[in-house]
């Protein structure tokens, strides 16, 4: 499984139009996504204090696109990659995933 953070209100076009395409797609070429130990550190440093977003848990196996994992800034951790739009039948859950305390982001229950 691996973990993309978008807002709802993209999440439900997605799901109106049959298919995901981020923002990052057109200007970066791929959909950034996070495996479960790496979706915390990546929320509070890109989204903190953000509301309004969702956590798509994706099965990997079913993701029609081409999946990557690297590092293109240079550091050790490879994170997942999508190479294409996401075809919503790959997305296995949908968490609600707000920030708590000070704007800080917790793993959700399910995923503990």
């Amino acid at each position: 499984m691996i973990l993309h953070i978008t807002e709802r209100k993209d999440w439900t076009r997605a799901q109106e139009q049959g298919v995901y395409t981020a923002e990052a797609l057109s200007s970066e070429g791929f959909i950034h996504c996070s495996e479960p130990q790496q979706v915390i550190e990546v929320a509070n440093f890109l989204f903190r204090g953000r509301s309004g977003l969702v956590l798509l848990c994706i099965d990997s196996s079913r993701v029609t696109a081409e999946i990557r994992y690297e590092n293109l800034e240079g550091g050790k951790q490879l994170y997942p990659h999508i190479y294409g739009p996401l075809n919503i039948d790959a997305v296995m859950n949908v968490l609600s995933f707000e920030p708590g305390e000070h704007g800080c982001f917790v793993l959700p229950p399910e995923l503990s």
